[in-house]
């Protein structure tokens, strides 16, 4: 029986635009692919590794003709709205007190930033939660072991009492290896509000 629900963020809730922010990064850094180096990067950042500044900075280096919006605005484009009726969802949820809710995101400082200043109710969103983990603030990221591993252990869970929920599949992946329920919702044809019609066989 499940009694904890473990959700992503991106794509769960919020949408996000993963292809037009490559696209858009491509065209601005004036580059074929995305290469390694960058990548690395970008993964530092989220797992709180690199400052914003120090983040900034290494792009400013590897394209000085870019300025600190310019950067700041191609890394924050993949960012789009955040329907209210998932808000009301997971508000629902959190009244009904059926269930431990803990959010698990992969995301960076700029990210919350701009959510904070262009998501009205993010505050509201966030106290739908018993604990709010963003892979920034507690420097791991997913998919690695160990972010689940910490959120099991922090909250005292049962993996096989506990739902997942993500869009990419490499993050699902790794928690079902460690014993947890997964959906690997895909956003272009599900949505979150259908969990407990999609998933019913779990509750």
């Amino acid at each position: 029986m499940i009694k904890t629900i473990i959700f992503d963020f991106g794509n769960i809730f919020i949408n996000l635009d993963s292809e037009g922010a490559m696209k858009n990064a491509l065209q601005l850094f004036e580059l074929d692919t995305f290469p390694e180096e960058l990548i690395a990067i970008n993964c530092l950042y989220e797992e709180g590794l690199i400052s914003t500044e120090e983040f900034i900075d290494f792009y400013q280096e590897n394209f000085p003709k870019l300025s600190d919006k310019d950067i700041i605005a191609a890394w924050n484009c993949i960012l789009l709205d955040f329907p209210i009726h998932r808000l009301e969802f997971i508000q629902k949820l959190a009244s009904d007190k059926n269930y431990k809710l803990i959010l698990l995101s992969n995301t960076n400082e700029l990210h919350i930033k701009w959510v904070k200043e262009n998501i009205p109710f993010y505050d509201d969103f966030r106290n739908c939660f018993d604990a709010f983990y963003l892979s920034h603030e507690i420097n791991l990221r997913k998919p690695n072991a160990a972010i689940y591993e910490f959120v099991l252990k922090k909250n005292n869970l049962k993996s096989s009492e506990t739902l997942f929920i993500d869009d990419v599949e490499a993050n699902t992946q790794s928690a079902s290896k460690l014993g947890m329920h997964t959906w690997n919702i895909d956003e272009k044809t599900e949505d979150i509000t259908t969990l407990f019609t999609t998933k019913s066989d779990l509750f």
